[in-house]
């Protein structure tokens, strides 16, 4: 058995684990549509391999020739689908169709032309690397927020394009890629193709792999962080992302406020109108904070009807502008459910990170402006002005009703 046959055996081996993979990712969570397609692209990349390995039984070698560049070119499409799901772009499905249906057409009729005309060979290697720099662009063109291990996809199929584009040259150096289909096996080309094959059909498989165990441990941690009522952060999932903020904002040397915010004569709801009321008035509240939040604000509910938002980049004086807005907003909203003339509000503790202070000291004093602004009739904000917890009245200060 040549090289080139050792190495194609190896081929249908990984192609079929790499399917079994993307297949197990696929029915832990049916949800997966990426794994689904990859899973399928893998298949495919095993039933190229079997169709190249049979090539030399056959006395015309021109079908299972062109089958088997087919299949391969359907398995790139299948995983630029993949990555399409992937990515939230929408997947060029006629556009790849059609390439690989006139593709496949020039295929059948290059065999007419000198085993080892380099147009020939660009004839079979250049789709491939059409298609991987198609699926660079759906990655490239995604809107998500794209990391180190996207980056690093992203450069793979790079390499991949290239590779396959440098193929036809890498054929006439190494003396061609055998006298006929059925000697394809036996050259120094096969050997060195079907290699570099499976570099790139591992990385790009474990990559995969890697992107897709990355989304569902981000997905299971946002589930385990998430206040369902609310769709806020809880107070452990508040804690750790206000933390972060903090060390993030100290780094780039911005200042960082919090604010605090608890719903004013909370129980007297619960009690006169019932709990469905009191979700509706937690739900409200929660929906003010997401809208008026920026991306880079980290909001959550820390208490049954207490609110917390960290504010990078934001001094002092426009935190407590936030707050006030907020509460003037909140206090003039009806809330469905309650009476009309009902209004339901809530009273702000507002404070800055000092240089001397860390988060936990930072909490602390935006507690006790809170608490300074229920003392103070509620319906109101309160400011800590300084380390030493001194605080200052801003807003409205008046009773509140509901």
């Amino acid at each position: 058995m040549s090289g080139a046959n050792f190495i194609l055996l190896i081929n249908l081996s990984v192609a079929g684990l790499l399917a079994a993979c993307f297949m197990a990712v696929a029915f832990h969570d049916v949800g997966r549509a990426p794994a689904r397609w990859l899973a399928f692209g893998y298949l495919l990349g095993m039933a190229y391999s079997a169709i190249e390995f049979s090539i030399p039984a056959f006395a015309d070698a021109r079908l299972p020739v062109v089958a088997a560049f087919a299949v391969f070119l359907a398995a790139t499409i299948a995983f630029n689908g993949g990555l399409a799901r992937k990515y939230g772009v929408a997947p060029p499905w006629k556009a790849m169709l059609l390439f690989l249906l006139a593709t496949t057409i020039a295929v059948y009729f290059v065999q007419d032309l000198p085993r080892q005309s380099l147009i020939r060979i660009m004839a079979y290697q250049l789709p491939y690397a059409v298609m991987q720099f198609i699926g660079l662009a759906i990655v490239w063109s995604s809107r998500q927020k794209l990391d180190r291990l996207d980056r690093i996809l992203m450069a793979v199929l790079a390499a991949s394009g290239l590779q396959f584009a440098s193929k036809p040259f890498i054929a006439h150096a190494l003396g061609g890629w055998g006298a006929n289909p059925q000697a394809y096996l036996q050259s120094n080309y096969a050997l060195v193709s079907q290699s570099l094959g499976t570099v790139f059909a591992l990385a790009l498989a474990l990559l995969m792999l890697a992107i897709l165990v990355r989304d569902v441990l981000a997905e299971v941690t946002s589930k385990s962080e998430t206040d369902t009522l609310s769709r806020l952060l809880n107070r452990g999932g508040f804690t750790r992302h206000a933390e972060l903020a903090v060390l993030g904002a100290l780094r780039q040397g911005v200042p960082v406020a919090l604010v605090i915010a608890d719903l004013d004569h909370f129980k007297s709801v619960n009690d006169s109108f019932g709990h469905a009321s009191g979700d509706r008035v937690i739900e409200t509240f929660a929906g003010f904070l997401r809208e008026a939040a920026a991306a880079h604000h980290v909001a959550g509910r820390i208490g049954g009807e207490e609110f917390a938002i960290i504010l990078p980049g934001t001094n002092l004086a426009a935190a407590r502008l936030f707050a006030e807005g907020t509460r003037s907003a909140f206090g003039a909203l009806p809330i469905d459910g309650l009476p009309a003339d009902n209004r339901c509000t809530a009273s702000f503790g507002v404070a800055e990170l000092h240089a001397s202070e860390d988060f936990a000291d930072l909490m602390r004093r935006a507690d006790q402006a809170l608490y300074q602004a229920k003392n103070a009739g509620r319906d109101c904000v309160r400011v800590s002005v300084g380390p030493a917890g001194n605080w200052s009245s801003a807003g409205t200060e008046a009773s509140g009703r509901g």
